[in-house]
């Protein structure tokens, strides 16, 4: 039977024109503490936000629904998936790609661009939808909801899973349990690798779901070295010990998921890169979620641009690894009105 009720975005009257630019922050997925289940939720996550890289949005009311630039794609099919699922959105938005968090490198991109996009789309349809809710109705954070906390406010960030049995049609983000401020001191080596990509999509989905099964025991293992170790690390600005507690997680963590990723890190140059780091005093290090990009936290930036520097000497002829030293982000996505349209 064909549906004969009107289309309430059929007589939309003009807009005063508007243009929003968003700026969305990086972050590290350190990694997953529960894919056991036993208790009634799994996954549950820690990561952090960061300054850079970023994903950058110019969205300005228009004629109809337009974008251009690197993962232009993504950002339209964002804004129409929205506009689908509630009819309040306005479609008829330019979207402008400025820059673009390098896809299937571990950095959360896809989330991002979604919650850019999705969330400045609302706001020009007069509606400003919670982010939390933009993400529920894209579809992000059915696992894990650390890109989610990056884009609210940044900060070292836990989430607690989603309860067993939680059907497709039923997500919304895991809850965030816990957002503690990034010492303004610390600093993350990131260390990228072109050459390679993360598991994403079908892919990643097939993975998780031929994992070996994750033993009680280690789950209980990562959720103590999390709550008793990383978190009040953090809090407590100790570096060293964030770092323990994470190189840990993520050596029990990379040695589970090895046979989907090649050993414990995705990349091997990356992986002798963070050798490198570790063998020189440093404990935080490893891979945001399926990789390649690897991570070094430092407690000081001459530290952290000092190893930046000799890796970069070191690789620069046999490799093409980029190294980068950023802060934490701890205020989570900006959105500016911007005064007038610009033209490309």
């Amino acid at each position: 039977m064909t549906s004969t009720s009107p289309d309430p975005r059929a007589n939309r009257r003009y807009r005063t024109p508007r243009a929003l630019r968003v700026t969305a922050p990086g972050r590290l997925h350190i990694g997953f503490l529960d894919l056991n289940g036993s208790v009634g939720r799994r996954f549950g996550s820690l990561g952090l936000a960061l300054e850079n890289p970023t994903t950058s949005l110019l969205l300005e009311t228009a004629e109809k629904l337009t974008a251009e630039g690197p993962d232009a794609e993504r950002a339209l099919e964002a804004v129409e998936r929205l506009a689908e699922a509630d009819f309040s959105i306005d479609e008829r938005i330019r979207i402008v790609v400025e820059k673009a968090l390098p896809p299937h490198s571990g950095l959360g991109s896809g989330t991002q661009l979604g919650l850019a996009a999705g969330v400045a789309a609302s706001i020009l349809s007069g509606r400003a939808l919670p982010p939390a809710k933009v993400a529920a109705l894209l579809g992000r954070g059915m696992r894990s909801s650390i890109g989610l906390g990056a884009f609210e406010g940044g900060g070292v960030l836990l989430d607690g899973g989603q309860p067993v049995g939680t059907a497709r049609n039923e997500h919304r983000p895991p809850p965030l349990l816990s957002r503690v401020p990034i010492p303004e001191s610390w600093r993350i080596l990131l260390i990228y690798d072109p050459a390679r990509s993360g598991l994403s999509g079908e892919a990643e989905t097939k993975a998780m779901q031929g994992l070996p099964e994750f033993p009680e025991a280690l789950s209980e293992k990562l959720c103590r070295l999390t709550l008793m170790a990383a978190m009040p690390a953090a809090a407590e600005g100790d570096a060293d010990g964030f770092g323990r507690a994470v190189g840990e997680i993520q050596r029990r963590l990379g040695d589970h998921f090895a046979q989907f990723q090649g050993g414990r890190f995705t990349s091997p140059d990356v992986a002798e890169a963070l050798a490198l780091i570790e063998a020189d005093g440093v404990p935080g290090v490893g891979q945001s979620s399926w990789g390649p990009t690897g991570f070094a936290v430092f407690g000081k930036a001459q530290a952290a641009e000092e190893a930046a520097e000799a890796l970069s000497r070191r690789f620069a002829a046999s490799t093409g690894l980029v190294f980068d030293v950023v802060r934490g982000n701890n205020h989570g996505a900006t959105i500016q009105d911007v005064v007038h349209s610009e033209e490309e």
